[in-house]
């Protein structure tokens, strides 16, 4: 009975998780692309769908790297011109976000220098360093397990229309392909 109720327990807070966001507007945040370009969320990536990958701890931002392949197989346009047939993709805008807040904003421009020297160069326009406070993004997020990263995809007017956290999975590219191409 322990189990059951336990079992529950988790279900229901997955769903408060997702629930919570979704239909809500995605919070303005402003950060530095490795391309050194700064770029606003949402207000920079209203002309189409955008995917978003938010991490604030070492641990997050290891387990949002497991986005960064599967993401832009499935969901970066990526111009072949020697291909006969043009594949399709999903004509979507994606951001990746590693927030260094508190204490750690001291360390956002080494790290963003480590990172513009190991992440792939045809991902640095899409990952963008946060350098600032917490503030409300912590509530409005509902991100409440700094070893977690956070996944949202916004729609065109910058409303959440789906979340989810942790490592990427198959299920979860599915969800998330489903909704930009139906949407």
């Amino acid at each position: 009975m322990k189990k059951l109720t336990l079992t529950f327990a988790i279900l229901f807070s997955i769903n408060q998780f997702v629930n919570a966001q979704v239909g809500e507007a995605f919070p303005e945040m402003t950060g530095t692309s490795l391309t050194n370009d700064e770029v606003t969320v949402p207000a920079a990536t209203q002309d189409k769908m955008t995917l978003v990958g938010i991490a604030f701890s070492q641990k997050a931002e290891d387990d949002l790297k497991t986005w960064f392949q599967p993401v832009w197989e499935q969901f970066i346009r990526e111009e072949d011109p020697n291909a006969l047939i043009p594949v399709m993709k999903p004509d979507v805008n994606v951001v990746f976000i590693p927030m260094f807040t508190g204490i750690k904003r001291g360390a956002s421009r080494s790290a963003m220098k480590k990172m513009q020297e190991d992440v792939d160069q045809k991902l640095h326009p899409h990952v963008i360093v946060y350098s600032g406070k917490m503030g409300d993004y912590e509530d409005q997020l509902n991100m409440d397990d700094k070893e977690l990263p956070y996944f949202y995809v916004v729609n065109k007017a910058g409303e959440i229309i789906y979340a989810t956290s942790g490592r990427s999975s198959l299920k979860k590219l599915n969800e998330i392909e489903e909704l930009v191409t139906d949407y």
